[in-house]
């Protein structure tokens, strides 16, 4: 309509009545909607940046100054419908978390597989779980062996072995191989539905944040009016009012700020940092508690052979590569650790024979003419009890253990490897970040809770815990002092939700990343301190054009009051100061040097 009307005005010379009928469309279907709203936040007593706005819309109709109002309108519309569009909702996040989960479980009857309704299931009802399906129902295994992937629900970053009386959990993923499981709870009180729960819960409760612009014009907007209306009693002349009104247009707080905000958006995007939520960066720089979760943040999600302890330990090479060559057959969740391993020290590839990998039994076959079994303390000692005191204590993380022609040789274990860059990261966080606590909050044992935070520097810390208990928690220290959460699980999206800002680690769920305000693609927790440095840095510049603006604004407002502006030069000075706090604004999306202020460690953890 605006540019229908520039057209009629200077391109065919319509009459001046006929070139403000597009204009005044704009402020009665644009206009009167928007007013109506901000009389209503008036009334409940909120004083926004948006409210004087309002305010001048009214005031250029009673100026017949109609493209000045609908310009307004644009500006107000416009930002609303950019937030809208760029804030998640409740209703995204629960409908990725109904989608993830089947509506439908295979029920075993006899011999015959039938699909029926998930809801349908009784406690009790034998179902069939398929290769790569996602666990319907909290069960029991009663046939079949094979790994489940739970780290999503659980926080336990590896694959757990399955087999005959082991407990699964909706929501987890199955591996290669089919499992029938017994129904021990209804579908509605599964972990996958208490999660969900939890998730509405969480957004219920959250509270609205106050935007920046809301608080700078908590105190604008009424110093605006008071000065017009002084001008206007002063003075007996309503014009006075009516060229206050204008020279106070809020356009440094309408479009700066939003400019600001997307500029940080689009820079932010550059570094494979997606902002979801426009006002985390807002208050990103404003946060005092960081909580992160342990596996997938802190971690790398994945175990690593970390200690070998060798009966003689002159032949810890040589048992190595052996144990190397064999575990390249094999499909346990530990495999890969002791193959990257051996391949690391140099370990030579060897002949292998006769493999042989029982589910549930271990791994035995015969490499370079030896016979070498691989198996867990407890079916060792269940077979050969009197090893008992030749096995080392146990300890946190998971172990196997070695033999070689029948006689016991190693005990391997192995652990999350915490992010080599992690206590450097930590450390730096309250010199540089103002952050005066950091909090592991974790659903893993204490064991390795204990021993991640003992790595990176981390005094406080929660282990073994539920999702709702991490939200209890985090609505805790939120009410506190603002705070940020890390994490990368199913089990994380309530606290997500909780947090002042909410960070989720790369694209494992598609729930996570609905719940995140901010999600960083490349997992890294340099893309954090990235982060926060792009919120810190468009916050102030933010500030310096919303400030800036206003107290030009401020003195314009002065001299129309003094009769020094008319309300048509006001508005000319008006539009040179928007002129100036946008150019400033624009600065955010020009990319500085480096955003990185700690030295990541230069060597892996062992």
């Amino acid at each position: 309509m605006i540019a229908l009307h520039l057209v009629l005005r200077f391109a065919t010379g319509s009459s001046p009545a006929m070139a403000n009928v597009p204009l005044l469309a704009v402020l009665t279907f644009g206009g009167i909607p928007l007013v109506w709203d901000l009389l209503k936040k008036l009334l409940r007593g909120e004083f926004g940046s948006d409210l004087l706005a309002g305010i001048s819309i009214v005031t250029s109709v009673l100026l017949e100054e109609y493209l000045a109002g609908s310009l307004v309108v644009l500006m107000l519309s416009g930002g609303e419908a950019l937030e809208a569009y760029a804030v998640r909702s409740a209703s995204s996040v629960l409908r990725a978390l109904s989608q993830r989960m089947p509506s439908v479980a295979h029920r075993k009857q006899e011999s015959a597989i039938e699909d029926i309704d998930l809801n349908d299931l009784a406690i009790g009802d034998i179902v069939a779980v398929f290769p790569h399906e996602i666990c319907p129902i909290d069960g029991t295994v009663i046939e079949g062996h094979g790994v489940m992937d739970e780290s999503y629900l659980t926080g336990e970053p590896y694959m757990m072995s399955k087999t005959p009386g082991s407990s699964v959990l909706s929501g987890a993923i199955n591996g290669e191989s089919a499992l029938i499981i017994r129904a021990d709870k209804l579908a509605v009180d599964s972990r996958y539905a208490k999660i969900m729960e939890v998730m509405e819960a969480s957004e219920t409760q959250k509270p609205k944040m106050r935007r920046l612009a809301d608080n700078l014009g908590a105190w604008y907007t009424p110093l605006a009016v008071a000065i017009g209306s002084a001008a206007w009693i002063a003075t007996g002349n309503p014009v006075r009012f009516l060229a206050v009104m204008v020279v106070a247009t809020p356009c440094p707080l309408l479009i700066a700020i939003p400019v600001a905000i997307i500029g940080s958006i689009s820079l932010a995007a550059r570094r494979a940092i997606i902002v979801r939520d426009p006002s985390s960066l807002e208050m990103a720089d404003t946060c005092r508690t960081l909580i992160f979760d342990k596996t997938g943040t802190l971690t790398y999600g994945e175990p690593k052979l970390v200690d070998r302890v060798c009966v003689d330990p002159s032949r810890d090479r040589e048992i190595l590569g052996v144990v190397g060559s064999l575990e390249r057959f094999s499909k346990h969740p530990l495999a890969l650790a002791i193959v990257t391993a051996a391949s690391d020290a140099g370990c030579p590839v060897q002949s292998v024979s006769e493999i042989s990998e029982p589910p549930g039994k271990g791994l035995r076959g015969t490499v370079a003419n030896r016979t070498v079994e691989v198996t867990s303390r407890k079916k060792l000692l269940a077979q050969q009890p009197e090893l008992a005191s030749q096995l080392p204590p146990q300890a946190g993380g998971l172990e196997c253990v070695i033999l070689i022609d029948g006689g016991y040789v190693a005990t391997y274990r192995f652990r999350d490897t915490p992010r080599r860059d992690g206590a450097s990261f930590i450390e730096h966080l309250g010199p540089r970040h103002a952050i005066r606590q950091t909090m592991m909050v974790s659903g893993d044992r204490e064991s390795e809770v204990r021993y991640l935070a003992e790595q990176v520097g981390i005094d406080d810390v929660y282990f073994s815990q539920s999702p709702e208990q991490k939200l209890e928690i985090v609505n805790a220290e939120t009410a506190k002092a603002n705070s940020i959460f890390v994490g990368d699980g199913i089990n994380d999206a309530p606290a997500l939700m909780a947090a002042t800002v909410g960070i989720a680690f790369g694209q494992n769920s598609d729930v996570t990343t609905e719940a995140a305000d901010v999600v960083v693609l490349d997992s890294s927790l340099q893309k954090i301190d990235e982060f926060l440095h792009i919120s810190r840095r468009m916050r102030r510049i933010a500030l310096q054009s919303a400030i800036g603006g206003m107290a030009l604004s401020i003195v314009g407002m002065m001299l129309a009051a003094g009769g020094f502006l008319t309300p048509v030069a006001g508005a000319i000075c008006q539009e040179v100061i928007d002129v100036a706090a946008v150019l400033n604004a624009l600065r955010v999306a020009l990319p500085p040097g480096s955003m990185i202020d700690f030295e990541p460690a230069e060597t892996e953890y062992s």
